[in-house]
């Protein structure tokens, strides 16, 4: 089992920055390719970003790609999200997520483990 926390998240103006963290457990974090996704109210949950297991293949939702950035520090277990010129569609709660396949992947079905989420709120 692999538990995921989140933290980072809050109210935010318009065009401001949030870095989300989302530090896991239970299992070695290395071996993890982690994503982050969000769901606004109403709206079902949509992919954001992932990184590789070593860090050093990204991908990113054409809706985030230019800014948001995913990072992991795997002596800390830890996943972050660095989120730039926000806007009030980016309203939502952020989720990460864990997958124990080799491979990124954008399709939330692969991801086995999810954290609680962390609310995201931009006032315009």
């Amino acid at each position: 089992q692999v538990q995921l926390v989140e933290s980072g998240g809050g109210l935010v103006q318009a065009g401001g920055s949030l870095r989300l963290s989302c530090t896991a457990s239970g299992r070695t974090f290395s071996n993890l390719v982690m994503g982050w996704f969000r769901q606004a109210p109403g709206k079902e949950r949509e992919f954001l970003a992932t990184i590789s297991r070593g860090g050093d293949v990204t991908s990113y939702a054409d809706s985030v790609k230019g800014h948001f950035t995913i990072s992991r520090d795997n002596a800390k277990n830890t996943v972050y999200l660095q989120m730039s010129s926000l806007k009030p569609e980016d309203t939502a709660v952020y989720y990460c997520a864990a997958d124990s396949g080799p491979f990124s992947t954008r399709r939330r079905s692969q991801y086995d483990y999810w954290g609680q989420g962390t609310q995201v709120t931009v006032s315009s």
